[in-house]
């Protein structure tokens, strides 16, 4: 069975707005109004997910707020078949986060109409971020990840998610003789030369851009002269907890490498069974929920939502899948509510901090991503 038009449409209406501009209380009634039509959609489509619901103590037909809605633990994406509201012809793409050994990795089945609203999400939030302009594209990564073959097509899911803002793209690193990332100076050195006076768009995953990136020009004694750089980065962050590198210490590290400001350097938050939403730090160092989004932060005993300044269990909230039930998804991951509607940025809506991983949460990866094109399955983390 199909989405219906009105819900398609309502979900449509959302992605067209401006994303952080929604008056808060018109951003509440939409987004409610969507999820409850996602509910009833995903209650019609999957019988154990409409038992689930109907066990619920509030019914989401009256509830009034987000934060009443039932919502699911990301853990039950680890199922075997997984959790979909959409029969397996009609599966286009197959997303498994990563797991180290003895761990069942999450996975998600996307349809062509999530898939593109996936794709129309990202671009929106990015857009925001840094403009609309298309730029050079400068890769911290290898060209085969780019083409999505071999293990680290994760990142190469991540990169392609960026191709609309690229006039071209070039990966700086190569795989040495034993298939080891290494950086490549003589390219990388030719782009910074012509790129000096240019917007240029630089992406990688957190801890390859720190091990091949800058630890290898600080080793060199190099800095590129690329003042106009906008670094992204995401995933990777347990890595370097290890090495001591906390986001203050990378962000300068980084800015270092690049000749640029720290505050060029931009971290962003999202999770496999989040897809089309991801988090980046605005110019104060907060997140922002986009208009077809929402977050919840709960208190991980009581699960109650907590007030703004207490920390939590943060619940992502999504108005665009409809091939799974990932609208109203519980992480196990910690973060700070800063506040509402009034965060220097301008941003408006929620604004919170991401803390890190729950303590005895299940470690997770966040970054290997292995790609069947035979198959059409896509693995991610």
């Amino acid at each position: 069975m199909n989405t219906s038009a009105e819900l398609e449409a309502n979900i449509e209406a959302l992605l067209a707005l401006p994303p952080y501009q929604a008056e808060p209380k018109q951003h509440a009634s939409a987004m409610m109004a969507v999820l409850r039509q996602e509910l009833a959609y995903a209650c019609e489509q999957n019988p154990r997910y409409r038992n689930y619901v109907e066990q619920w103590p509030v019914d989401y037909r009256t509830a009034q707020r987000v934060a009443d809605l039932p919502f699911l633990p990301v853990g039950v994406f680890k199922a075997d078949p997984p959790l979909a509201l959409i029969s397996p012809s009609e599966v286009k793409r197959t997303l498994t986060s990563s797991a180290t050994t003895g761990q069942v990795p999450s996975r998600v089945v996307l349809d062509a109409g999530t898939a593109r609203r996936m794709t129309k999400g990202v671009t929106a939030i990015i857009r925001d971020f840094i403009g609309p302009t298309r730029r050079p594209y400068l890769v911290i990564d290898v060209p085969e990840t780019l083409a999505g073959v071999g293990p680290l097509g994760a990142r190469g899911a991540a990169i392609q998610g960026l191709r609309s803002f690229a006039t071209e793209i070039v990966c700086c690193l190569r795989n040495d003789s034993s298939g080891n990332p290494e950086l490549d100076m003589d390219n990388l050195m030719k782009c910074a030369a012509k790129w000096r006076d240019t917007e240029v768009l630089v992406y990688g995953f957190t801890y390859v851009i720190w091990n091949s990136l800058v630890k290898a020009l600080e080793s060199k004694g190099v800095t590129l002269d690329l003042p106009k750089v906008r670094v992204l980065h995401s995933g990777g962050w347990k890595r370097l907890e290890r090495q001591a590198v906390n986001r203050e210490v990378f962000a300068q590290g980084v800015a270092s490498a690049f000749g640029c400001s720290p505050d060029r350097v931009i971290d962003f938050y999202g999770m496999v069974e989040n897809v089309g939403v991801v988090y980046p730090d605005c110019d104060h160092g907060n997140k922002h929920v986009p208009a077809f989004g929402d977050v919840v932060v709960r208190n991980p005993l009581t699960l109650d939502p907590v007030a703004p300044g207490q920390q939590g269990l943060i619940q992502v909230c999504s108005a665009l899948p409809t091939s799974f039930p990932g609208f109203l998804l519980l992480s196990e991951d910690l973060a700070q509510v800063v506040g509402h509607d009034g965060c220097p940025c301008g941003r408006r809506g929620i604004y919170f901090r991401f803390i890190g991983r729950a303590p005895k949460a299940e470690v997770r990866g966040c970054g290997n991503l292995e790609t069947s094109r035979e198959r059409g399955e896509t693995t991610h983390g």
